[in-house]
C-alpha cells in the first residue's frame, strides 16, 4: 500500500485560490479559503481514519467546505446542487496537482549543478 501524499506547499498554493464553487460562475462566497481534503478521492484511498492525500485537495471557502460537512454530508450531493458533474472535484484536484508537480518537476531541472 503507497503512503498518504502530505505536501504542505501545495496546501498553501491550494489555499490561494478562488472557492471551487465560483466554477460554477456563483460569484458570493463568504470566509476565507480553506483547502477541502476529498471525501471521495480519485485514488481510492480514504476510509475510516483515512484522510485523503494533500494530491487530492479542492478550494473551498469557509462557507461551502462547512455547507459540504454539515448540510450534504457528501461532495455527490453537494457538487449536485450548484450544477457540477459527480467527478468535478477529484477532476480539479488532479488538475491542481498536476500543475504544481510540473512546475516543481521543472524548478529541478533548472538548477546550475
Amino acid at each position: 500500500m503507497s503512503k498518504r501524499i502530505v505536501n504542505k506547499e501545495h496546501l498553501i498554493y491550494v489555499s490561494t485560490l478562488p472557492c471551487f464553487i465560483t466554477r460554477a460562475g456563483f460569484m458570493s462566497c463568504k470566509g476565507p479559503i480553506q483547502v477541502h481534503h476529498l471525501l471521495k478521492p480519485s485514488d481510492g484511498k480514504r476510509g475510516w481514519g483515512l484522510k485523503a492525500g494533500d494530491d487530492q485537495v479542492i478550494p473551498l471557502c469557509m462557507f461551502h467546505h462547512a455547507q459540504l460537512h454539515t448540510k450534504f454530508g457528501n461532495e455527490i450531493k453537494f457538487l449536485a446542487k450548484y450544477g457540477f458533474k459527480e467527478t468535478a472535484a477529484q477532476e480539479y484536484a488532479k488538475q491542481l496537482w498536476d500543475k504544481k508537480s510540473a512546475e516543481w518537476d521543472q524548478d529541478e531541472s533548472d538548477l546550475p549543478f
